[in-house]
């Protein structure tokens, strides 16, 4: 409550004093940039520099397989254990993950060296939080405890080149052009509850780790447009895997397409609606120190497909000391998922974000 009640402050004063102000007709306009969770979606004048920082949380609740919602009581006891035979693991899983929240601070950068390209670099700090239940021994659904873990740290680096395809009078496309360099870590540890009643420290499953470990490819397409108060765009960006990293397994590549229209409500405030389709494949390989009887260790129990949609707000400065100054909202709610084995579902994704551009 304390802070939707920040935000909602944050923004009404970001209002006000965009309203206390003259306004500017050459000032840009709210619409000109993509909803705030869409990346990459406008080049910049040659000579243009733009700084940004994004504030990310995506909520994560109870557990699916494909599309149906299960109990943690199904999953231990239906589920199969891929590490039983070894010491110590039971034939069925027998740790379940009930919640978790990932945050991500991102700070970007544009700069156009001419009015054809525009490059980017983002790095980004990750905090991964993650709930679970224990169940006693090998059998049964009574249960042990509960416990958390918590990775945090840098992520990994992105840098990208936007290419100029073409403009029209109402329309304008781009090439998504980019590299993830593999800046996080992938050997994150933290302490668990066993079916055993013990506590050793061993490293995290997938979920919890912060990078991908591998040098990834980011292509993509953009293409938006605007007539009158309205604006609409589609983007469409793959990440690529490029090869398995240091801990023998890859990620799963990810493809998605987003499409939103905006409203520009005045000269300093729009509002947009967005779709966002997701695909993400499984884990390929293993990790051999990840070994627990957890359905996020399994590699098989990753990625899916998944169909958001978004509501968001842009401001932007019109002059004065907040002059090309912009701040955005938006959140996002599945509609649809489709998730491989169990899985947390995603619940929510809220992002918040500031801009600025100058020319130096």
């Amino acid at each position: 409550m304390k802070k939707s009640f920040s935000i909602v402050a944050m923004l009404c004063i970001f209002a006000n004093l965009v309203l206390a102000q003259e306004e500017a007709g050459t000032a840009s306009k709210p619409d000109s940039h993509a909803p705030i969770g869409v990346m990459g979606d406008h080049l910049h004048k040659k000579g243009e520099l733009m700084f940004s920082y994004r504030y990310m949380r995506m909520s994560m609740k109870d557990n699916l397989i494909g599309s149906n919602e299960v109990t943690p009581e199904i999953i231990t006891t239906t589920i199969a254990n891929p590490f039983a035979g070894n010491p110590g693991m039971p034939p069925t899983l027998r740790v379940v993950p009930v919640e978790m929240s990932m945050d991500m601070h991102m700070l970007g950068a544009m700069y156009a060296p001419s009015d054809k390209v525009t490059l980017m670099a983002m790095t980004m700090i990750v905090t991964n939080d993650m709930d679970h239940v224990t169940f006693q021994g090998g059998m049964g659904t009574t249960r042990l405890g509960t416990f958390n873990t918590r990775t945090s740290g840098l992520g990994d680096t992105k840098l990208s080149a936007l290419i100029h395809l073409f403009r029209k009078e109402n329309t304008r496309a781009h090439f998504n052009l980019g590299v993830s360099i593999p800046t996080g870590s992938i050997t994150e540890t933290a302490q668990v509850l066993t079916p055993m009643n013990m506590e050793p420290t061993l490293r995290t499953p997938y979920p919890m780790q912060l990078g991908s470990g591998s040098f990834d490819l980011l292509p993509g397409i953009t293409y938006a447009g605007g007539k009158n108060k309205l604006g609409w765009g589609t983007q469409l960006m793959a990440n690529i895997r490029t090869g398995d990293n240091d801990e023998d397994y890859r990620l799963g590549n990810r493809f998605e397409v987003n499409t939103w229209v905006s409203y520009r409500l005045a000269d300093w405030i729009s509002s947009s609606f967005r779709l966002k389709g997701l695909t993400i494949g499984t884990v390929d390989g293993r990790d051999v120190n990840i070994m627990a009887p957890v359905q996020t260790a399994d590699p098989e129990n990753h990625g899916g497909e998944r169909l958001d949609a978004a509501v968001g707000v842009n401001l932007v400065g019109r002059q004065g000391f907040l002059r090309e100054h912009r701040l955005a909202l938006e959140l996002a709610v599945p509609l649809l998922q489709d998730l491989n084995g169990p899985q947390l579902k995603t619940t929510s994704v809220f992002t918040l974000g500031w801009q600025y551009a100058f020319t130096k």
